[in-house]
């Protein structure tokens, strides 16, 4: 059964939106209603206009996540009106205010947020605090089609913000809805959400890359992406979950990597001060000094071993054994082991569209195009996200207590930046302890495998 791909509701008149006459069905092909009733138009001889052809489009994009309900993003849909569509030429480029975009690139599309914002700019007005959601859209061109240089159209599919993933949205075992912690500032989230725009609502190209987060020391500044949005199903693709948290990585955060090869897993900075802090509680809790580690001492047996064993009266020879080389038990071993010219399908380049931009009539709602509206050892550096929440109560919870009561009491901060391993660097912040260290620094373990990093 099709699905109607409805305008997303705005705070403007429609006089101010870009012009579009076409509207995207997405189709399921296994609907043997909708099959039935397209043969039964064709058997009465009704307008070929009237049963839109049902099209495949394959997905360009390939996540490395997986779904449970679909394998691929494939997409079975018609265009409305149909005639209207295919009669058009269509072009693997057009040009608008001199620039040219092509088929398969990624756009930015212009809506009443960034709209406003652009007004509020011209007119000297003060800019208020935004999301990400608030820039403009993110597009990816399918397709091209023209019937002359005033009505030049767009194919799309839409890149999500994750502020924009909708309520219900399937996230692994649990619904979510908007950004989650482990989505960075310049992600966006591919989907197989089809739209048709006029081109006169594109204000600049957008460069998009795909992030494959086994590529660990790959650092994102540009948009990209790695994550997939089905808007059949409302489900988002799987990540990669990292460590001891089991919670995907945020690439704007440090990771630091064991490379112990029986472990070989990433742990949150975050997860790391955590831990410590719960270590020192546990030790000192809110009343004990921290006791400066002694350097270790020779045994006494070892400077005895450096003397006669009976002291030489004066001037007197003195019989004595020889020597005993005397040796310190051994202390335990630590683990650690130009432009391009681009031809229309006719052999011709693409129209130029008019100058004046516009915003887009509107981005569809996802639930509309679903037809459904119901995360010795070597450190590394990588980017990642913080524990997991909806953590049961411990104990003393019930009571009244904090779950963390070593708050404001000890200061942990983690220091990679100096030659050699990587430190824990401690601050105690308890008011009337007497004696003890008040900073001092401890090596970082494994928070899994519990090897000192070196």
């Amino acid at each position: 059964m099709a699905s109607s791909a409805r305008k997303r509701p705005r705070q403007e008149p429609e006089d101010n939106r870009a012009e579009c006459p076409f509207k995207i069905d997405v189709v399921n092909p296994d609907d043997k209603d909708s099959k039935r009733k397209s043969k039964k138009r064709k058997t009465e001889g009704e307008d070929e206009d009237a049963t839109a052809k049902v099209n495949l489009q394959m997905s360009p994009f390939a996540p490395c996540g997986k779904f449970k309900k679909h394998e691929t993003m494939d997409l079975y849909f018609k265009v409305s009106p149909p005639k209207k569509w295919t009669d058009m030429t269509r072009y693997n480029s057009f040009v608008l205010n001199g620039v040219k975009y092509f088929s398969e690139g990624f756009i930015y599309v212009a809506n009443d947020s960034s709209i406003e914002r652009q007004k509020a700019a011209n007119d000297n007005k003060p800019m208020q605090i935004r999301k990400k959601s608030d820039d403009d859209w993110v597009a990816r061109i399918l397709e091209i089609r023209a019937s002359d240089e005033h009505h030049v159209y767009a194919r799309i599919y839409w890149m999500y913000w994750p502020d924009e993933l909708p309520a219900g949205t399937l996230d692994g075992k649990k619904f979510v809805q908007g950004r989650q912690p482990y989505h960075g500032m310049n992600e966006l989230v591919a989907s197989n959400h089809m739209d048709i725009i006029n081109v006169v609502s594109v204000t600049s190209q957008a460069t998009v890359r795909q992030w494959f987060e086994e590529n660990d020391e790959e650092i994102q500044h540009a948009l990209y992406w790695r994550q997939a949005f089905d808007v059949r199903s409302y489900e988002l693709s799987s990540v990669d979950l990292v460590c001891l948290c089991n919670t995907p990585a945020n690439p704007d955060r440090k990771l630091l990597g064991c490379t112990v090869e029986a472990c070989k897993k990433w742990m949150h900075e975050e997860c790391i001060i955590e831990d410590a802090l719960q270590s020192t509680y546990k030790r000192l809790g809110a009343d004990k000094p921290h006791l400066p580690s002694e350097p270790i001492k020779k045994a006494e047996s070892e400077i005895e071993g450096q003397r006669p064993l009976s002291p030489s009266d004066t001037g007197a020879a003195v019989s004595a054994q020889h020597s005993i080389d005397v040796k310190a038990e051994a202390e335990p071993a630590q683990n650690g082991s130009g432009n391009v010219d681009v031809k229309q399908t006719e052999e011709e380049d693409g129209p130029t569209a008019p100058e004046d931009a516009a915003p887009s009539s509107g981005r569809r709602s996802a639930s509309a195009a679903a037809g459904t509206g119901t995360p010795s050892t070597k450190l590394v550096l990588k980017s990642a996200s913080g524990r997991k929440g909806g953590k049961p109560k411990k104990k003393g919870e019930a009571n009244g207590e904090t779950s963390r009561p070593w708050e404001g009491l000890f200061e942990v901060t983690l220091n990679t930046e100096k030659n050699g391993p990587p430190v824990l660097e401690f601050r105690d912040l308890r008011e009337g302890i007497v004696g003890g260290e008040k900073t001092w620094t401890e090596p970082v373990k494994c928070l899994l495998c519990a090897t000192t990093v070196n």
